[in-house]
């Protein structure tokens, strides 16, 4: 049996991050994943400034034999009418492949992996996680994703129960003629808001590479509103009509929407394990890494890995991203037969668009760049 001071199931942006962060204290720790890395990661897959520095990445550096697209403009309008294009003057996002993006931070970790290799058991005993009958540690944190079984564990994981976003997308190099015939540019990512304000809908260019997808909260006949925005994209000339592969989904909780506990007894949530997707655009990677780096503060300075000890962790998710009551209330504060009329009218507005829908929803600019501390 190994010991290890903690247990990481998920090696993704959360797990590689709280990895880092943990071995640079000069804590033993073990990163699990299923998964083979560089693995396929579904995921429209954008990052902002404010991420990159919080992981303290050099874009020079990242860029060599990685995509990374710079963002000066979004696209953005509501299905059935023209999109307004905002220029921002200055590089606001960058355009990643995840494949790419979550096997660099984890290269970045020197702490064992244990990659390719499915969580089957987690047993309590003595005080401490035993995982797979091989390896134990006093401390484990999920950050498996929205399935992640460290989630399951704590008894109010994946289920039924919770209202979930599921999305639908697909990513793919792009030949010379595709790349020809595709109008959508990769300095502009579009989205495209559904009449019902359920969903959206992407086209981003990054390079060589285009991704596509949709994600909605009602997932009834998801397939069916994705077939029809392809179909209008491609009329349009905005992606080429020959797209290669299948649509991959996946699924993952709005912060707003979650109601998973974040710590118990020796067990903390990170990432899309605990449900921190922003409630406005979906985004995880950002949420992920802060709460990476909140978790890390927290553990660091824990007397000890009860639940009181680590349930500042959980006061700082709610002073970062705010009391889950409070979001559940908020939105839109209009009859349902009105909604769609006014934000038909919104999202013709370039200021709407640009200060409300790009800079505050998707990409936080209000909200300060969140540090490792240490």
């Amino acid at each position: 049996m190994e010991y290890y001071d903690a247990i990481i199931v998920g090696a993704g942006p959360a797990g590689s991050t709280l990895a880092r962060s943990l071995e640079e204290a000069g804590k033993n720790v073990l990163v699990i994943d299923k998964a083979s890395f560089p693995r396929d990661k579904t995921c429209a897959g954008w990052v902002t400034p404010a991420v990159m520095e919080s992981l303290e990445i050099d874009q020079t550096d990242y860029a060599n034999g990685r995509t990374l697209q710079p963002i000066r403009r979004f696209r953005i309008g509501m299905m059935g009418q023209p999109a307004v294009e905002n220029d921002h003057h200055s590089i606001v996002s960058y355009g990643i492949r995840r494949c790419e993006f979550d096997a660099f931070l984890l290269d970045r970790v020197n702490a064992p992996k244990q990659l390719a290799t499915p969580v089957k058991s987690i047993v309590r005993n003595n005080g401490n996680w035993v995982i797979n009958e091989q390896w134990q540690a006093p401390l484990l944190i999920g950050a498996g994703g929205h399935f992640c079984p460290v989630a399951r564990l704590l008894g109010n994981g994946p289920g039924k129960h919770e209202t979930v976003v599921a999305a639908k997308e697909v990513e793919f190099e792009m030949t010379q003629e595709q790349a020809d015939a595709c109008e959508a540019r990769g300095d502009a990512p579009e989205l495209w808001f559904c009449r019902d304000l359920k969903g959206y809908a992407w086209v981003f260019r990054k390079g060589n590479f285009l991704n596509i997808g949709l994600g909605r909260e009602d997932n009834h006949r998801l397939t069916d509103h994705l077939e029809a925005f392809v179909d209008d994209m491609k009329h349009d000339g905005r992606i080429p009509a020959d797209l290669p592969g299948r649509f991959k989904g996946h699924a993952y909780l709005l912060y707003s929407h979650a109601d998973r506990p974040l710590v118990d007894d020796g067990v903390l949530l990170i990432g899309d394990a605990a449900g921190l997707a922003y409630t406005q655009s979906g985004e995880g990677i950002r949420p992920a890494i802060e709460s990476a780096l909140m978790a890390a503060e927290v553990i660091l300075n824990a007397t000890d890995f009860s639940a009181a000890a680590l349930q500042r962790y959980g006061e700082r998710i709610a002073e970062r991203f705010g009391n889950r009551a409070s979001e559940q209330a908020a939105g839109w504060q209009l009859p349902e037969w009105l909604k769609q009329p006014v934000a038909s009218t919104l999202m013709r507005s370039h200021w709407f668009t640009r200060k409300v829908v790009t800079e505050k929803w998707f990409l936080h600019q209000d909200v300060p760049t969140l540090r490792a501390t240490g």
